[in-house]
C-alpha cells in the first residue's frame, strides 16, 4: 500500500493580524497551548518592556525572563533558569536574537515555544533553525518549529523600518535560493523537495509583485505570511535548502569577512539574490528584483551598505567557503576575483544609477 500522505511539521496556531498581541492568552487557552496560564516569557530589556505592561495584566500565571543578548551563552542560561520552572509553553517576545534564544532554550527544557515576533526581520520567526553567536562566530542551531506564531500587524508596524524592509530581502531571496537547487538537482541529482520548493518561491514572489509598501496593512500580512510560509517550508525539506542558496553564502561571507561592519541579514541577502541572480543569466529577473528591492529601500549594490567593490569581490569569492557542500550557482561558475570583478561591472550597468 503506497504512502498517499505525509505529516507537515508546522505551527497549530498561525494568528497575523492587527490587535493579534492582546488577545495572546485567548488564542493559547482555546488551541490547549497553555490552559493553566503557566507561560515563561522571554523578553528584551528594551522594547520588550513596554510590551510586557501591556499584557502582563492577561498573564497572571507567567513568568517574564529578560534576555541580554543573542548569544549561545544567553540561550542557555535562559534555559537554566526556566527549567526549575513547571510551565506550559516557552514564549518568544521580541526580534530575531530573543525568539532565537527562546527556540534554543524551550528546544533544551523540552517545552513548545510561542513565537510572538515584534519586527518582520528574516523568516527566522518560523524556521526550525535557532542562529547563536558563539566563541567561532555565529551557529546555526536544529530546533523544533514554534507551536505557535502570532504577530500583531500594530506592533510590526512600530518597529524600525529597516528591521522590517530587511524581511523583504530575506523573503524575495527564496526565488534565487530555489533556483540555486534547481540547478544542484540538474548537475549533481540532488532531490527537490517539490512541496518545499514550490511553498518557498510562491512566498517569494508574493512579496516580489506586491504593489503596497511597509506602510501598507495589506502589504505587511503578505510579507509576515511569506516569512511563515518560509519558515515552514525548511520544516517540510528538513533544512534550509529552500531558502538558503547563494544569497544566504554571500551573507554570511559579509559576516564572518566583516563581522563589526555587515548590515543586516536580510539586507545582504537581498544584495546577494540581485547579484546571484544575474551571475546565472536571468538578468531581466535581476534588473527586477533589484528595482523591487530599490523601492523598498533596500541596498543592491555594495556601496551603499559600505563595503567597496574589492571587498564584495572578496565576499563573493569567499562565500561556497561559508556552506561546504551546499551547490549552488557560485560553486557552479568558480569564478575568480577578476571575473568576479568583470560580471559586477556587467551587473552595475544592467541595473542603472
Amino acid at each position: 500500500m503506497p504512502v498517499l500522505t505525509r505529516l507537515i511539521p508546522s505551527p497549530v496556531v498561525v494568528d497575523i493580524r492587527s490587535g493579534a498581541l492582546d488577545d495572546l492568552a485567548c488564542v493559547l487557552a482555546d488551541e490547549r497551548i497553555a490552559q493553566s496560564g503557566r507561560l515563561a516569557i522571554a523578553v528584551s530589556g528594551g522594547s520588550g518592556s513596554k510590551l510586557r505592561e501591556r499584557i502582563a495584566p492577561s498573564l497572571p500565571g507567567a513568568t517574564w525572563y529578560e534576555v541580554g543578548g543573542g548569544t549561545l551563552d544567553d540561550a542557555i542560561r535562559l534555559a537554566g533558569e526556566m527549567k526549575s520552572g513547571h510551565y506550559d509553553a516557552v514564549v518568544g517576545l521580541g526580534g530575531g536574537k530573543i525568539i532565537d534564544c527562546a527556540k534554543f532554550a524551550a528546544a533544551r527544557i523540552g517545552l513548545p515555544l510561542v513565537a510572538v515576533p515584534t519586527n518582520l526581520a528574516h523568516d527566522g520567526l518560523c524556521s526550525p533553525v535557532a542562529t547563536l553567536d558563539n566563541d567561532a562566530g555565529r551557529g546555526s542551531y536544529g530546533v523544533p518549529n514554534p507551536i505557535a506564531v502570532v504577530i500583531d500587524l500594530d506592533v510590526v508596524r512600530e518597529a524600525p523600518a529597516r528591521y522590517v524592509r530587511a524581511g523583504i530581502g530575506d523573503a524575495i531571496s527564496n526565488i534565487n535560493a530555489v533556483a540555486d537547487w534547481e540547478l544542484s538537482n540538474r548537475v549533481n541529482g540532488e532531490k527537490i523537495d517539490g512541496l518545499a520548493a514550490a511553498m518557498a518561491r510562491q512566498a517569494g514572489e508574493a512579496v516580489l509583485r506586491h504593489p503596497g509598501g511597509i506602510g501598507d496593512n495589506e502589504f505587511l500580512q503578505v510579507l509576515a505570511e511569506a516569512l511563515v510560509l518560509s519558515g515552514i517550508s525548511m520544516s517540510i525539506s528538513g533544512d534550509s535548502r529552500p531558502s538558503s542558496g547563494s544569497c544566504h553564502e554571500i551573507n554570511h561571507a559579509f559576516d564572518l569577512l566583516f563581522p563589526k561592519r555587515a548590515a543586516a541579514h536580510g539586507e545582504q541577502c537581498g544584495l546577494g539574490a540581485a547579484f546571484a541572480m544575474y551571475l546565472r543569466g536571468a538578468h531581466e529577473a535581476s534588473v527586477h528584483t533589484a528595482r523591487v528591492l530599490r523601492r523598498h529601500g533596500l541596498p543592491v549594490l555594495p556601496e551603499e551598505i559600505g563595503f567597496t567593490v574589492d571587498e564584495f569581490v572578496r565576499v563573493v569569492e569567499f562565500a561556497p567557503e561559508t556552506r561546504p557542500g551546499r551547490y549552488t550557482i557560485l560553486e557552479h561558475l568558480d569564478l575568480k576575483p577578476n571575473q568576479i570583478k568583470d560580471t559586477y561591472a556587467d551587473y552595475v550597468k544592467a541595473i542603472g544609477s
